[in-house]
């Protein structure tokens, strides 16, 4: 069973008519799988943006229907038979046939991909394997291989300490004109890590198809042979600039050869040259890298006719996709283990409100000089805020976010003698003197608020002549007064003489039937 963001990816990759083997190396999933979910969610009828607005366990179920997840105890092949009806002398005997005879036994067993993969495992731990390499043709400008280089030379002084500090070498290559990039940071964490891509695309001027990392934490949270979760960083990161994210499998490093190659090349070449200085400051260590790095994409090369920089020219960037028109902006990532009940989430210092709903749940912050953006634990995006700097408010809230109760109580917190004398005014004159009246006949304004509402909300529906009439009578009477008013105003819509209190009869119409039509 595969989590919501491979079932999403492999959807939206093969929509966008990306070929399987692709949609497999990108999320390292079988074919059978792949299928299998293209399969159900052909069988759902659901459409692109059905599936994108439904639940992350919505889809997860739709996917993987619950009776489907049971865990099954399935035989294991005798591959120690196969093997030797394999190595048979005359024996035309292969794999696959092995695995129908296999599939014949046992129909539950494991499928073709699978039965390969322990055949392969089988061999390797019992006949050492096969240790032949394979070429690869590499095609221009699709690959982008990024690594740390594993020497960390001691060659930073801080001027103020006199202590000497190890830099940490981030490089990038790419594919087939092997132009390389190398940048110096103090440790290898997320934010240097993600500003060394963004500055590595910046100096190519152009985007592959597919970054290709090492398996470190910074870049790939998970990453088995049944299933790649990428860190929501580099999520964003692939976004940005529309590119496939492509680790090799762990603990090969043979699934990248370029880039290690490249790793002890600038051991040698670079780290060695550096060596022979020692620097005050990361600007002046960033300054010469690029103009050692610069020197070895121009040397020529022994096998080859031109440089690094004449293959990147001709061949690579030509077939690379443009840089988008805005820059990538880093975000400081903070993830949060549960939204609490006040739904406010904290960072640097404020509390920046959510969806009220999503109390409980897991959420991210990502944090920009300018904005606050909130994603779910999906790394889908809720909603964002302008970052605030200012000591007060600490608390940031967007109204929609808030309870309806909630809102009603800051709604009335929130009301002041302005707003009361606003709303009078809308009906006139007599009716914003009454209410100043009742607000400086209290102590204190805040005291007369009730009464206010009070008088406002009684006129509800009711003509503004009328309500003008009544506001008029209770000022002559010097009797602004909550009371007071809604009885006169009673008097006035039901035509009341107050001397002699007989209410007027309904005046002669055509449309009004009386009680002899029912006769």
């Amino acid at each position: 069973m595969h989590d919501y963001n491979t079932i999403i990816g492999v959807i939206g990759l093969r929509n966008d008519k990306v070929s399987i083997p692709v949609i497999r190396k990108r999320y390292g999933i079988g074919c059978s799988g792949i299928q299998l979910i293209l399969d159900r969610y052909k069988e759902s009828g659901l459409s692109w943006d059905d599936i994108i607005k439904m639940e992350p366990v919505q889809v997860e179920e739709l996917i993987y229907p619950p009776k489907n997840v049971r865990r099954k105890d399935i035989p294991l092949p005798d591959f120690e038979r196969y093997y030797d009806r394999m190595m048979t002398k005359g024996s035309k005997v292969n794999m696959f046939y092995c695995w129908l005879d296999y599939k014949n036994e046992h129909p539950d067993g494991y499928q073709v991909s699978q039965f390969y993969e322990l055949f392969k495992r089988f061999i390797e731990k019992n006949y050492g394997g096969d240790k032949v390499s394979m070429p690869v043709e590499r095609i221009p400008g699709e690959k982008m291989y990024i690594d740390w280089v594993g020497d960390q030379p001691e060659i930073l002084v801080d001027t103020q300490t006199g202590e000497v500090k190890k830099v940490h070498v981030f490089t990038t290559t790419l594919g087939v004109s092997s132009l390389v990039y190398a940048e110096c940071f103090l440790d290898e964490k997320l934010p240097n890590f993600m500003q060394g891509t963004v500055n590595a695309i910046t100096f190519y001027g152009a985007v592959p198809k597919y970054f290709v990392p090492d398996n470190c934490k910074t870049a790939v949270t998970k990453h088995t042979k049944d299933e790649l979760i990428l860190n929501t960083a580099y999520q964003d990161l692939e976004e940005f600039y529309d590119v496939i994210i492509l680790p090799p499998p762990a603990r090969k490093p043979k699934g990248k050869p370029t880039v290690e190659n490249h790793v002890r090349y600038l051991e040698t070449h670079l780290i060695e040259k550096l060596k022979e200085n020692i620097f005050t400051s990361l600007e002046s260590l960033n300054d010469a890298t690029q103009k050692i790095i610069a020197d070895i994409n121009r040397r020529e090369f022994q096998k080859m006719v031109g440089s690094r920089m004449d293959a990147y020219l001709r061949y690579d960037k030509p077939q690379m996709k443009p840089l988008p028109g805005d820059k990538y902006s880093t975000c400081d990532y903070k993830y949060i283990l549960k939204v609490p009940d006040n739904y406010h989430l904290e960072y640097d210092g404020h509390y920046y409100s959510v969806l009220y709903t999503y109390r409980g749940q897991p959420a991210i912050v990502k944090a920009t000089p300018t904005e606050i953006m909130i994603c779910d634990r999906n790394n889908r995006f809720i909603c964002k805020h302008r970052r605030s700097y200012k000591d007060f408010p600490k608390y940031i809230t967007d109204d929609s976010h808030m309870k309806p109760e909630h809102l009603y109580y800051k709604e009335v917190n929130a009301r002041d003698g302005a707003y009361y004398r606003r709303w009078a005014s809308a009906y006139g004159e007599c009716t914003e003197e009454l209410i100043d009246q009742v607000l400086r006949s209290a102590r204190h304004e805040e005291q007369a608020y009730n009464s206010c509402a009070g008088i406002l909300h009684s006129c509800k529906g009711i003509p503004h002549g009328i309500v003008e009439e009544a506001s008029r009578k209770c000022i002559e009477m010097h009797a602004c007064k909550y009371s007071y008013f809604k009885r006169v105003l009673g008097n006035v819509v039901n035509n009341i003489d107050s001397e002699n209190g007989k209410a007027p009869s309904l005046p002669p119409h055509e449309n009004i039937r009386g009680k002899d039509f029912y006769k």
